[in-house]
């Protein structure tokens, strides 16, 4: 049994943070996990979020992304260069906070129910 406190797997892939002690930053980078955990020392190579964020983030964003494409075009009818301008940027910067949130949730979950062998 860990001395740890239990750490919402929500609030820790909210903050990018480590599921053992919450404070210590779980990425370098911008989608790289950190192989220890500055604070606590967890080892997080083993971790695997596999392709599941990647699956979320095309199927999910692009569904939404695509109905408010089609709202502006069909309410507002805007020139095609300003859907690039609107839709490119938000599109990218959803997409790699999604893919953030998504990898840290399940980084807390394998931790959380230790499905590798992440503590100790």
């Amino acid at each position: 049994m860990s001395d740890w406190p239990r750490q919402s797997p929500v609030e820790v892939a909210l903050r990018g943070a480590c599921p053992r002690c919450g404070r210590g930053r779980l990425f370098k980078g911008v989608l790289d996990v950190v192989d220890h955990c500055a604070n606590c020392g967890l080892d997080l190579r083993g971790n695997d979020a596999g392709d599941g964020p990647a699956v979320f983030v095309i199927l999910g964003l692009g569904a939404i992304m695509m109905i408010l494409v089609f709202w502006v075009e069909f309410r507002f009818e805007p020139p095609w260069w300003l859907h690039v301008l609107l839709w490119g940027p938000i599109t990218v910067g959803l997409a790699i906070w999604m893919l953030r949130v998504l990898k840290a949730w399940l980084v807390a979950q394998q931790y959380a129910h230790r499905s590798t062998a992440l503590d100790e």
